[in-house]
C-alpha cells in the first residue's frame, strides 16, 4: 500500500511540476480552435432550433457527478460543448430570434471582449489601471454626444457617466443616491415615508430595486396606463397620485420614466413628467434601456426631449448597439450625490490621487468594488463602425419591423394592438372580431405554442391593459429581410392550421 501511494505521489508531483495554466503557445493553439468553433457556430446558426428543445435536468444526466481528478484534453472538452451544451442553448443570436429584446453582437465588440479578458484588470479605482477609468470616461462622453445629451451629463461638463452591468444596477444606484440625499434632511427614521413612482409598464426590476433600497412595498406606486394612451405614463395622473401622497404625510422620492417599455415599447413624456418631478423635488431617472439607443438617429432623438431636467439616464447598448452583454450606460447630473451615497474608502485602497479628488474612482459609482474593462467593447464598436453605420443598423431593424407590420395589416385576421415605435411589433390573431376576449387569448396562446414548437422561429407574448398579444422584436445582428418574410409565412401557416383544427372540433 505504501509503495503504491509513493508511486502515485511521484506521478502527481510530476503533473503538478508541469502544470502551466497560461502557456502562451498552448493558449494560441486553443484560442485558434475556439475562434474557429465560434465562427462556424455563427455561420451555421440557422441550422439549430431557435428555442432549445431539451427538458429540465437534461444536462445533469449527461455529465459526471464530480469534477475530473486528472486533466482532460481540450478536444474532449470541445466535443462535449458541441454534444451537450449546444443542444441546451436557446440561440439568441439566431436571425430567427424575435423574442424579448435582442442581445446584439458584432465582430468589433467580440474582439474588444477578448482584449478586456486579456488584461483582466480589476479597475476599482484610477490607480488600479488608469486606462480603464479614463477610456470609460471618454466613451461615456462620446455616446452622450451621439445622443446630444446636455453638458450637465458629461465629464466635459458638470456630470458624468459609468458602465453598469444592467439597468437593474443603474436604477438601484440612483435610488440609493436619491434616498440618502432625501434622508439627510428628513432623518433616517422617516424612511417609511418615502414613496417612489412608475407606471404599470415600468420594468419589473424597478420594484425589486426599490425593495433593495429599503422602500416599503406599500409605498411603491405603479400608476395604471391604458391602450388609449399607448401605455405611456400620464403626467396628469402622476400629479394626482403625488398630491394624494403628500396630503397623507408621505414624501415623494423617485420617479422612473421609460423610453421603450418592455411589453410594448411605450414612451413616457419626459418633458411633462420632469415638470411634475421638479416641482415636488423628486429624483427623475429615465430608463431608456431599449429605446435610448435609437436616439442616436435624429428621427428618434425627440423621445429624449426634456432629458436636461432629469437627474439620471440609463440605456443598454447590448440591446441595440452591437456591444454584447453586459453593458448598461448610466449618466448622472450630479456625480457627487452618487459618490457620496456609494463611496467606500478602506485603508488598503487609499492613495494620493484618490485622496486629493483629482481622479474618478468608479468603485464609488456602483454597488460592487471590482469592475471589468468593458469600455473596450464600446470603444472598438464606435471606432470600427462609426456613427453612420450604427445609425444604419438601427434604421435597418426599424425598416424590417415596418415590413412585418405591413404583413400583419395585409391580413384581416390579424391586428396591430399598439402602434409600432421602434422595431417591436405587437399584434394578435383575431379572425372573428366579435369573439370574447378569453377566446382570443386562448387562440393566441395556441398560435404562439405552435410557432415556437417548430424551432424555426422564436417569439414571445405579453399582457398589457388586460390584452394578450404577441411580440415580434426585430434586432438580432444576423437578421435579414428573408428571415422576417419566412417568419410571417410560418405565422400564417400556423394560423391556418389552427383554424382548420378549430373548425374540425366545432363540426365533429
Amino acid at each position: 500500500m505504501g509503495s503504491l501511494d509513493s508511486n502515485n505521489s511521484a506521478q502527481n508531483q510530476s503533473n503538478i511540476a508541469n502544470f502551466n495554466p497560461l502557456d502562451p503557445e498552448e493558449f494560441r493553439t486553443q484560442a485558434h480552435q475556439m475562434v474557429d468553433f465560434i465562427a462556424d457556430y455563427y455561420k451555421n446558426i440557422e441550422n439549430y432550433p431557435v428555442l432549445s428543445q431539451v427538458e429540465p435536468g437534461y444536462l445533469r444526466n449527461r455529465l459526471p457527478e464530480t469534477a475530473p481528478y486528472r486533466p482532460e484534453s481540450f478536444d474532449t472538452i470541445m466535443k462535449d460543448i458541441q454534444n451537450h451544451i449546444v443542444p441546451g442553448m436557446t440561440h439568441w443570436l439566431s436571425p430567427n430570434f424575435f423574442a424579448f429584446f435582442p442581445a446584439t453582437v458584432s465582430s468589433a465588440a467580440f474582439v474588444g471582449e477578448m482584449l478586456c479578458t486579456c488584461f483582466n484588470s480589476v479597475g476599482f479605482n484610477w490607480l488600479a489601471s488608469p486606462a480603464v477609468t479614463e477610456l470609460e470616461m471618454v466613451v461615456m462622453d462620446w455616446l452622450a454626444n451621439m445622443l446630444k445629451l446636455p453638458k450637465s451629463f458629461m465629464f466635459s461638463g458638470t456630470g458624468g457617466g459609468v458602465l453598469q452591468g444592467t439597468t437593474s444596477e443603474a436604477i438601484l444606484c440612483t435610488l440609493i443616491a436619491a434616498r440618502d440625499r432625501k434622508l439627510e434632511t428628513l432623518g433616517v427614521h422617516n424612511i417609511g415615508k418615502l414613496v417612489v413612482y412608475g407606471s404599470d409598464q415600468t420594468h419589473s426590476t424597478y420594484t425589486k430595486a426599490c425593495k433593495l433600497a429599503g422602500i416599503f412595498p406599500c409605498n411603491i406606486r405603479a400608476i395604471p396606463t391604458s391602450v388609449e394612451s399607448n401605455f405611456s405614463l400620464s403626467p396628469v395622473v402622476l400629479r394626482r397620485v403625488i398630491e394624494a401622497d403628500v396630503a397623507a404625510g408621505l414624501v415623494p422620492l423617485f420617479l422612473c420614466a421609460t423610453i421603450g417599455t418592455t411589453s410594448t415599447t411605450a414612451v413616457d413624456p419626459i418633458s411633462q413628467l420632469a415638470e411634475v418631478a421638479n416641482e415636488h423635488k423628486i429624483w427623475l431617472h429615465v430608463d431608456a434601456a431599449y429605446g435610448g439607443s435609437a436616439c442616436i438617429c435624429p428621427e428618434f432623438r425627440h423621445y429624449l426631449d426634456g432629458i436636461e431636467r432629469a437627474d439620471s439616464l440609463s440605456l443598454s447598448p447590448h440591446k441595440w448597439l452591437l456591444s454584447y452583454l453586459d453593458c448598461c450606460c448610466m449618466w448622472v447630473r450630479e456625480p457627487n450625490v452618487l459618490v457620496k451615497a456609494l463611496s467606500t474608502n478602506p485603508e488598503y485602497l487609499r492613495n494620493k490621487r484618490s485622496e486629493y479628488d483629482s481622479v474618478v474612482d468608479y468603485k464609488d459609482w456602483q454597488i460592487g468594488t471590482g469592475r471589468r474593462f468593458k469600455s473596450l467593447r464600446l470603444w472598438l464598436v464606435m471606432r470600427s463602425y462609426g456613427i453612420v453605420n450604427l445609425q444604419s443598423h438601427i434604421r435597418s431593424d426599424v425598416r424590417m419591423a415596418k415590413m412585418f407590420e405591413g404583413f400583419i395589416k395585409s391580413d384581416p385576421r390579424f391586428e396591430i394592438v399598439v402602434p409600432r415605435r421602434f422595431s417591436l411589433v405587437c399584434f394578435r390573431f383575431n379572425p372573428v372580431k366579435e369573439s370574447e376576449p378569453a377566446y382570443i387569448e386562448l387562440l393566441n396562446k395556441k398560435l404562439l405554442d405552435s410557432i415556437n414548437s417548430t424551432g424555426r422561429v422564436y417569439i414571445t407574448h405579453t399582457i398589457a391593459g388586460g390584452i394578450y398579444m404577441l411580440r415580434f422584436a426585430v434586432g438580432a445582428t444576423l437578421t435579414e429581410d428573408r428571415h422576417v418574410t419566412a417568419a410571417w409565412k410560418l405565422i400564417k401557416e400556423s394560423a391556418d392550421a389552427l383554424l382548420r383544427r378549430s373548425y374540425y372540433y366545432t363540426t365533429v
